[in-house]
């Protein structure tokens, strides 16, 4: 589930959000390797089991028992729910994490719950049966985020984990908040927000008020910030990792 993309110096740990996987980093994790020996990972319950309790805290063990093979500390970027993983493992081991960068993700969803869009995704008509069928159906940006995640199979493409796993990690946040873990870390920390973000409105600017934090808001961007404006994207964390060296 730890894949080594290579390079050398300082470990950057990738983080991929929900239904997503470590695939969905591959264009971007070229120009990240300049600054460093880069790895990505594969959450528990994206093609392959999931914890016995789907609890932010199982994934973030998880991560850490995947990671031990990692002997230094590590700059770890995640996008949504790899961003409250990231900032969550950084709570848990801070002599694991030397900075974060985290994308378009919040500490508090509560009372918001994911089971219409858990319908709608059981509604998906799956299998898709080619690379066309895909960017049709969620068009390209989301398209080529679903085809690195997806299974290919003889028959076409299929959803890699359960609707019913990712419904309950999504579920999990609309009960909980995570301020107590955010405040809890020290190390420097990149925000990104995109214009169209999934987050309650105005919590990534609050965790900005932490020192040591830096937030950008992306403009023309979605949820997916990193393949919506790829170059913007790219600018904001060279700048970042190029503090960090």
């Amino acid at each position: 589930m730890l894949h080594d993309e290579g390079g050398t110096g300082q470990p950057i740990l990738l983080l991929h959000g929900l239904m997503g996987s470590a695939r969905t980093w591959r264009r971007h994790v070229p120009w990240i390797r300049e600054f460093g020996h880069v790895y990505t990972f594969d959450a528990a319950g994206h093609g392959r089991p999931a914890p016995a309790e789907l609890t932010t805290e199982a994934f973030v063990e998880d991560l850490a028992s995947a990671v031990t093979i990692i002997d230094e500390p590590m700059i770890v970027i995640g996008h949504s729910m790899g961003a409250l993983h990231a900032w969550c493992f950084a709570a848990a081991h801070p002599d694991r994490v030397r900075a974060l960068v985290l994308e378009d993700m919040a500490p508090d969803f509560r009372g918001r719950t994911a089971e219409d869009w858990a319908q709608m995704v059981s509604s998906w008509p799956q299998p898709f049966a080619t690379d066309d069928a895909v960017k049709e159906f969620f068009g390209p940006v989301a398209g080529q985020y679903f085809l690195d995640s997806f299974d290919r199979r003889d028959d076409g493409w299929y959803l890699h984990g359960d609707v019913s796993t990712f419904r309950d990690i999504s579920e999990e946040w609309g009960t909980r908040h995570f301020w107590d873990q955010w405040s809890a870390i020290e190390v420097p920390t990149l925000l990104i927000e995109g214009e169209f973000t999934i987050t309650p409105q105005g919590q990534m600017r609050e965790m900005a008020e932490r020192p040591g934090t830096r937030y950008v808001r992306i403009a023309d961007a979605g949820h997916l910030v990193h393949d919506d404006q790829p170059q913007r994207y790219r600018d904001e964390v060279t700048a970042f990792l190029v503090d960090q060296s």
